[in-house]
């Protein structure tokens, strides 16, 4: 990505001591850019806490999540203490899988929504039952049927859902799926909601979430810049303020509290319905957490904190809006989708699972390069069969012709056996190429996770969560600091994309 900062940015970046150019950073902490974005525009800069301002230790999370989503099962929902003793691996799910709540099973999707590898509990379905399961009618994702993973939160669902369809149809020859997996998100939904999951956080949270040692210089940098900062989260004030204390008391002087930071506070913000819905600000007690009955709210001030609203009474109480404003977050459909299709702020998503994608990807840098050349070897090979075979038909045509003169017959016959014998050897060359290119695809696929690959492709495509991300995001990156590097008036320029008769 080449970015060409305008004057006023060079002139900010030399009176900070800055040279940051894109390749000063490593590629694992660079901002990425679908679209343009001048951060000079930028007057609002809005962050969610979890896994965006919060990321997690990912698989320690999991494991608490499923150790408490089974004991609700067993305890309020019925289920035998024998599912306490399977093994749930919390690395065999990714971020965009789908749930098919009718045949237990979880796919991934391309960018077209066409089914590519799919599992129905450990067991992988072949091309040709997957074909038959998926490819005769459109899937229609908005139906109940199916369930999309993705959030890094959701993650456990799909990892026990799978799990227990492996042991249920172990048990019974018959299962309702839909059951099964409406019981484990319940049991999940239970244990964020009667504070079980984050109670136990809480009162371990260097075990459970990241302490970024630059957040706080990175959202200091952009207030030195004149921009505003806000927060919006989900999580209620009894969470947020313990985490981001953690996260953020202490780290700078000039900051003593969190809260500093920000110039508005919004908490329990219940997005997506905060883009879409005309929900009431309420102010929260920060000592006692409970609403303070003041009627309408008619001003955001810095010194409060708000509960619940909507983005149209957050606009007008501000006087900032669209496109002055950028949010950033980690749920596709809650943060970024509703607002690039409903608003016009402008989105940054946190992908933390990014920095290992790219880290895996740089190994293999040689690796990809040779499934690159062997792929393209792989489309001229095809290319000369199709000539080939087509020269072979022709050939036949003209010998079933009556009126084909005797010596001309001959030749042709003979130049059809030799054609016919080069088809059956690049044939074959294409036979091994095939081989070649899905074993070494397979190794590069694993190594970004053993079952269903990278989380932004499938196959030669996006996946549908890779395509989402870059058609809603404005900018991607793997965590908020990333943007401490740059200047906070950068120009965020998208690369040329070409279309496919451009390559």
């Amino acid at each position: 990505m080449v970015v060409a900062p305008p004057d006023l940015e060079a002139q900010l970046g030399a009176l900070l001591g800055e040279t940051t150019t894109e390749i000063d950073v490593p590629r694992k902490n660079r901002v990425f850019c679908n679209r343009n974005l001048r951060m000079d525009s930028i007057e609002m800069i809005g962050f969610d806490m979890d896994y965006t301002l919060a990321l997690y230790h990912q698989e320690k999370l999991e494991q608490l999540s499923i150790e408490l989503t089974l004991n609700k099962l067993i305890e309020k929902h019925g289920y035998p203490e024998a599912i306490r003793g399977l093994a749930y691996d919390p690395r065999w799910a990714i971020r965009g899988v789908m749930v098919d709540r009718r045949l237990g099973n979880v796919f991934k999707l391309d960018r077209h929504s066409h089914v590519g590898r799919c599992f129905h509990g450990f067991k992988e379905l072949d091309h040709e039952k997957r074909k038959a399961t998926y490819r005769n009618e459109k899937v229609n994702l908005s139906d109940d049927r199916w369930e999309w993973i993705d959030t890094l939160f959701g993650l456990p669902e799909a990892v026990m859902f799978t799990t227990m369809v492996d042991w249920a149809d172990r048990q019974t020859g018959t299962v309702d799926y839909d059951k099964l997996f409406g019981d484990i998100r319940t049991a999940i939904d239970e244990a964020h909601r009667d504070d079980t999951l984050k109670s136990v956080i809480k009162a371990d949270l260097p075990s459970y979430i990241v302490k970024d040692p630059l957040l706080g210089e990175t959202l200091h940098k952009f207030r030195s810049s004149g921009k505003k900062l806000f927060l919006l989260t989900n999580s209620l004030y009894d969470y947020t303020t313990v985490v981001m204390s953690y996260l953020l008391d202490g780290e700078r002087k000039a900051y003593p509290s969190w809260r500093n930071y920000f110039d508005i506070v919004i908490v329990g913000g219940a997005k997506p319905a905060f883009f879409n819905e005309l929900r009431p600000f309420v102010q929260i007690d920060p000592q006692t957490f409970a609403p303070i009955p003041n009627g309408e709210i008619k001003h955001l001030s810095r010194d409060k904190v708000y509960q619940g609203g909507n983005v149209v009474a957050f606009e007008q109480m501000t006087g900032i809006k669209g496109e002055q404003v950028l949010y950033i977050g980690d749920h596709i459909y809650g943060d970024i989708l509703r607002l690039r299709k409903q608003h016009m702020w402008r989105t940054a998503m946190v992908l933390q699972e990014l920095e290992r994608e790219i880290s895996v990807s740089d190994r293999l840098e040689a690796q990809i390069k040779d499934l690159e050349l062997l792929d393209r070897r792989h489309r001229n090979l095809e290319s000369e069969i199709d000539y080939q075979t087509l020269r072979l038909k022709k050939m036949q045509r003209l010998l079933e012709e009556e009126a084909t003169p005797a010596p001309l017959r001959a030749r042709l016959e003979e130049e059809r056996r030799v054609t016919r014998a080069n088809v059956d050897s690049l044939r074959d060359r294409a036979k091994l190429m095939d081989t070649e290119v899905d074993s070494l695809e397979s190794r590069v696929d694993r190594a970004y996770n053993s079952h269903w690959g990278s989380c932004l492709r499938e196959g030669n495509e996006n996946s549908r969560f890779g395509e989402q991300v870059n058609d809603y995001a404005d900018l991607y990156t793997s965590r908020v600091s990333n943007f401490g590097p740059y200047s906070p008036l950068r120009y965020f320029r998208a690369p040329r994309r070409p279309m496919p008769h451009e390559v």
